[in-house]
């Protein structure tokens, strides 16, 4: 559930609709817009943290700017200015 809370943090203004479906056998994939972005199946492991945002951020939104609320505060950062926010 990290994954979803990290990408809904950070995306929020981007991200219309979010569908977590159940599956069997440890199957953890991710998929946006039929675009495989991880899989614990083809790689064997599972994500280290941060990994899927990461992959969003590089294959999905590359740009885009994320959405930080920091101190009551709401802003938009441009990419790689997030962690100085």
């Amino acid at each position: 559930m990290r994954t979803v809370s990290d990408l809904l943090h950070d995306y929020q203004h981007v991200i219309s609709e979010l569908d977590l479906v159940t599956s069997s056998n440890g199957v953890f994939e991710v998929e946006v817009d039929d675009q495989l972005l991880f899989s614990k199946k083809s790689v064997g492991r599972h994500a280290e943290p941060g990994e899927v945002l990461r992959l969003f951020r590089e294959q999905i939104v590359p740009g885009v700017t994320v959405y930080v609320v920091s101190d009551e505060l709401i802003a938009w950062v441009a990419p790689g200015l997030a962690e100085l926010a």
